[in-house]
């Protein structure tokens, strides 16, 4: 894939609202990367086939300096729950891992079509802001591992950070909800390494090409045009947290979200 000027321009505008998404909302990003990326390479050229494991792959890629920050910011203020951290921890690696393979022999519409119906989930959640009753303790270590592989494994498969499913789920069992953001922060990181490695070695070891930078399922000139966009950004979004309206924003996201996900579908079909 030719790296364009018209190219850098689009990663580095996409790097830009990621980042100021991540910081005001404390989201990953994934559902509005990769329906652009996808979009992205196949405008390039790239074969459909290739174009959505693609993007899943750089996205999660890209998500992993924002997770790093955000994990070290939480720790710093005690936000993370390390009793639920470390056993949900092994069971995110597995589900990773397990939801890398499951996007290496899926079909690209499938994927996109699965990528879609849960961005409108999530969409819908954003649209009603509803706040989860705590109702209950945390729960047992096998049942916290658990939990983690299946959070590891949708996550894997949509490209996200996890937190639009830790969160909830940790404030279910009673967890402050400081401390589910810091946890699912904390999370988010070795979620997000698992995945980029998976996608760069494992999954992707047949799409090595060193002469368009692209390793396994990840574009690493997409991955640093966007990371190094985003980390500038995000500390922008933070600042404004407190002054913009953040119920209307996540509206606003969750319709962008919708939108950008029929536009990836559509763009799928008629490359079939």
């Amino acid at each position: 894939m030719e790296i364009t000027l018209e190219l850098i321009i689009c990663l580095l505008a996409l790097g830009l609202v990621v980042g100021f998404m991540a910081g005001l909302l404390g989201i990953g990003g994934g559902g509005i990367m990769v329906p652009v990326l996808s979009i992205i390479f196949i405008y390039k050229g790239v074969d459909v086939s290739k174009a959505i494991p693609l993007a899943l792959g750089t996205a999660m890629a890209s998500i992993v300096v924002t997770s790093f920050s955000s994990m070290r910011a939480h720790r710093a203020k005690n936000n993370v729950v390390w009793s639920a951290f470390k056993p949900m921890a092994f069971g995110v690696i597995l589900g990773v891992l397990a939801g890398t393979f499951v996007v290496s022999i899926t079909n690209s519409l499938i994927l996109s079509i699965f990528f879609s119906v849960f961005m409108a989930y999530v969409s819908v959640q954003l649209f009603l802001d509803r706040k989860p009753k705590p109702t209950r303790e945390l729960l047992s270590k096998p049942l916290l591992f658990s939990a983690g592989g299946g959070i590891g494994t949708i996550s894997a498969l949509v490209s996200i950070g996890g937190g639009s499913l830790t969160v909830p789920f940790l404030i279910w069992q009673n967890v402050d909800g400081k401390k589910a953001i810091g946890t699912s922060a904390a999370l988010g990181f070795p979620l997000s390494v698992t995945g980029a490695l998976s996608y760069m070695i494992i999954t992707g070891i047949g799409n090595i090409d060193a002469q368009t930078f692209t390793f396994g399922y990840v574009y690493l000139p997409a991955v640093l045009f966007i990371s190094a966009a985003s980390f500038f950004t995000a500390k922008l979004g933070a600042k404004y947290t407190q002054i913009l309206p953040v119920s209307i924003l996540k509206k606003i996201l969750g319709a962008l979200n919708m939108i950008l996900c029929i536009k990836m579908i559509m763009t799928v079909i008629s490359e079939f």
